[in-house]
């Protein structure tokens, strides 16, 4: 597979400062790569040091094959990227900062400007300080989109955006990867990042804490039951529940957690009267203390 992003030992610090320290990785052509990791844990750093807007204190990183740092503007014209900061002036409407991003890129029109405008139902005609935070992320999306850029760098691309904008957001990713399109997703939405994404990278305090596919990080991800009979049960009635962990029984009402295959677990609730049952999703930050608590490197 061609390699469209290839870090080694990638380090940036800030002074005495963490950064991000011996981060290695690498993205193939066709891959949506999920980047996650909480608040402060060195994504950000990531993104900027491969866009060549941070220079790296140590180690490397190439786009296309190319230096990120020596070829960067060749490696630009081939990226499209929504920074999680977007900035923007306040009084240009989204149409002219189009214009000015197609100029800036030597194109002679707004290439698929105007169809993803009426797919994300973004106003082009208002000046930006006057729109929603999430209407203004539209025009975000537009701008590293409209090119058709080979590879995409998206910071937080859905934040701001309502349920039916997240959807058309997912599928535009999914038709840029079916031609050939690389993204590379920072995101704490984990249904997304289930959804769109091949493969994850999790990043802890700088360093990769984990580097899997997305059917492997499912398969760590427990999921919260809770269940109320009709009547109440004891612990040894509820016979084989599988991968159960942390269970508690309060009479009538089970709780735990479950990993992996939940058809055991299934069977064994239905040989008791169910009344109702509730099961969630853990959180990104969750997940990521499964990840941590196991010590999981890549």
């Amino acid at each position: 597979m061609t390699l469209v992003i290839e870090t080694e030992r990638l380090t940036k610090r800030y002074g005495t400062s963490r950064g991000i320290e011996d981060l290695t990785l690498s993205v193939s052509a066709g891959e949506v790569f999920g980047f996650l990791g909480p608040n402060g844990a060195g994504k950000t750093t990531t993104v900027r040091t491969l866009l060549d807007l941070l220079h790296a204190t140590s180690g490397r990183a190439r786009l296309f094959g190319l230096d990120s740092h020596r070829d960067s503007r060749a490696t630009r014209a081939r990226i499209g990227n929504l920074p999680g900061d977007f900035a923007y002036d306040e009084r240009r409407t989204g149409l002219e900062l189009l214009r000015f991003f197609a100029a800036v890129r030597g194109m002679v029109d707004l290439g698929r400007a105007r169809d993803l405008a009426q797919r994300f139902e973004a106003d082009l005609g208002r000046p930006l300080g006057e729109l929603s935070r999430g209407n203004r992320q539209k025009i975000g999306l537009i701008q590293a989109l409209f090119h058709d850029p080979e590879l995409l760098i998206l910071d937080e691309p859905t934040t701001g955006l309502d349920p039916l904008m997240q959807e058309e957001f997912l599928a535009v990713v999914g038709e840029h990867r079916d031609r050939g399109g690389t993204v590379f997703l920072s995101s704490h939405d984990l249904d997304e990042v289930e959804r769109v994404c091949d493969r994850v990278g999790i990043i802890r305090a700088g360093n990769l804490a984990a580097l899997e596919h997305v059917d492997e990080m499912r398969g760590r991800a427990y999921r919260n039951v809770s269940v109320r009979f009709a009547a109440p049960v004891e612990p040894a009635q509820l016979g084989d529940l599988g991968s159960v962990q942390d269970l508690e029984v309060d009479g009538p009402r089970v709780r735990f957690r479950v990993r992996g295959n939940l058809d055991s677990t299934i069977k064994a609730l239905a040989r008791h009267s169910v009344i109702d049952m509730e099961i969630t999703r853990p959180t990104l930050e969750e997940l990521f203390l499964t990840y941590y608590e196991r010590g999981t490197r890549s």
